[in-house]
């Protein structure tokens, strides 16, 4: 334990967290780009790192990406990232109201108790996790993956089906090149560029930067227009704790919703600053005063998305499972660094398990007090036009993934997966269950013939007499059939 705080807590990695929480909020604040967008695109910087720094910088990108978009939700009605999106629903009457230092201080401390609740419970429970996650075979590793990539691809599109071809897409891409068993040549129609496969940096940097740079470059109405609201007074924290009497169970509530979606597979706070806010509605007492500026409103969905950080570092720590898209690089970013996150983990190398909690508990505070002596400087970077945005950004990604290995040929793979990306957002195929499929994809095939080979090619014996893996693989069609039957229902009601 004492090893790995001390190892966070050197001037170069401090440095670096309050650089990369600054440039997440930054990231986060900015509409159209987001937390992913920061991480895919900052992760070269991190490829020449010790392994410590490495993921202390992409925890403080993460962080301050995901409680950055409170700002523009607030001050421009526009949610920087979707994490945010209900913010806006009080956060910004609030702010016409005349109020915007109250809705942003709240906002900011919401952030910062609903980071520092889901870090905590994630210590507890983390461990636990880990050690049941011992018994795990190859067959239990399969099944889980295999759960958590169509539990993905069924819940993060409205069509079910467009999901589970973005999945297979990426698991057909993750093929590419040498077999992790065997050593078979696959798929390289004689490039011989292809034999080592897609490397998962240029993969991820172009299907979430490069393909959100082409996706807002597309016409689209002008947000130069929209009201910024300059003029706000901001003194202290910007409100009063007597604001916040009759809130803590509003704070309980939301932070399980966002621990509890989180551990889920691809939800994230996406889906549950959304929830927390309907739930907070529906038991309020007054519901009519949600949407007209209400404190209640902006607790429950800053508490909950910010408390998903916690919930979504349980799977990536434990089995190795991104919680949502940030994560999913991050498990890139582990891998790139020579961490392989799984149960073995907390064994072989407890000190770093250690220096990421560390990581995390500093990153919460640094983006707190980050937030709170530069919102006026963050107004001003909101003014900042895309037309010089947007080139800046290309330019680095470009020049970031040709230094991290040298090869043209990555640098065209940004290129090509950048119009894949392009191409599935303008379809509206998810990219989350390509880049999960993507990651996947090697494990599974790994799992999925080693447990072929000691069961002797018995597939239904090899995985039904083992309760954990038949677990998941049951859950797995539950959930599909649940999803299913509940859109059916909705379609239908919707026609009537």
């Amino acid at each position: 334990m004492v090893d790995g705080i001390l190892a966070i807590l050197t001037v170069p990695c401090l440095l670096l967290m309050l650089f990369g929480t600054m440039v997440g909020i930054v990231f986060g604040a900015v509409p159209g780009l987001s937390a992913t967008m920061a991480l895919a695109l900052c992760l070269p910087i991190s490829y020449k790192l010790p392994s410590t720094l490495s993921i202390a910088f992409l925890i403080a990108l993460y962080i301050g990406g995901i409680s950055g978009g409170l700002i523009s939700a607030i001050l421009l009605n526009i949610p920087g990232t979707p994490s945010s999106v209900a913010t806006t629903f009080d956060g910004s009457p609030m702010a016409k109201n005349g109020q915007a230092g109250k809705a942003l201080g709240i906002a900011m401390f919401s952030s910062l108790i609903g980071t520092l609740v889901s870090v905590v419970i994630l210590m507890f429970l983390a461990p636990v996790i880990a050690r049941a996650a011992l018994k795990f075979g190859p067959y239990e590793y399969f099944s889980v993956c295999f759960f958590a990539l169509v539990l993905l691809s069924v819940l993060i599109s409205e069509s079910a089906a467009k999901g589970l071809t973005a999945a297979v897409l990426g698991l057909i891409v993750s093929m590419v090149g040498v077999a992790p068993v065997g050593s078979a040549i696959r798929f390289t129609f004689g490039v011989k560029a292809l034999n080592l496969g897609f490397q998962n940096l240029p993969v991820m940097v172009g299907m979430f930067a490069v393909a959100d740079i082409l996706a807002n470059s597309c016409p689209r109405p002008s947000l130069d227009n929209a009201e910024i609201i300059q003029d706000y007074k901001f003194r202290g924290l910007g409100f009063k704790f007597s604001d916040l009497a009759g809130q803590a169970f509003n704070y309980i509530r939301s932070i399980v919703i966002g621990i509890s979606i989180g551990v889920l597979p691809g939800v994230g706070g996406a889906t549950s600053n959304v929830i927390a806010y309907s739930v907070a509605k529906q038991t309020s007492k007054k519901p009519e005063k949600f949407g007209t500026g209400c404190v209640d409103g902006i607790v429950a969905s800053e508490a909950s998305n910010n408390a998903c950080i916690g919930g979504a570092m349980i799977p990536l720590l434990t089995l190795g499972i991104p919680g949502d898209g940030p994560t999913a690089i991050l498990l890139g970013g582990l891998t790139i660094a020579g961490i392989s996150p799984g149960p073995l983990l907390f064994q072989n190398n407890a000190s770093f398990v250690y220096s990421v909690y560390t990581a995390l508990i500093l990153c919460t505070i640094m983006m707190f007090v980050l937030e709170l002596f530069g919102m006026r400087l963050f107004i001003r970077i909101l003014k900042v036009p895309k037309y010089y945005l947007y080139p800046i950004i290309m330019a680095l990604c470009t020049a970031g993934i040709f230094a991290s290995n040298n090869q043209i040929f990555d640098v065209w793979s940004v290129v090509i997966f950048g119009v894949i990306g392009f191409l599935m957002k303008r379809y509206r195929f998810p990219t989350s269950p390509f880049i999960l499929g993507f990651l996947l994809g090697g494990i599974m095939e790994t799992y999925l013939i080693r447990s072929l080979q000691y069961s002797k090619g018995d597939v239904i014996g090899a995985f039904a007499v083992r309760p954990i893996s038949m677990f998941f693989l049951s859950a797995t069609v539950i959930a599909v059939a649940f999803v299913t039957v509940s859109r059916i229902r909705k379609a239908r009601r919707q026609k009537t």
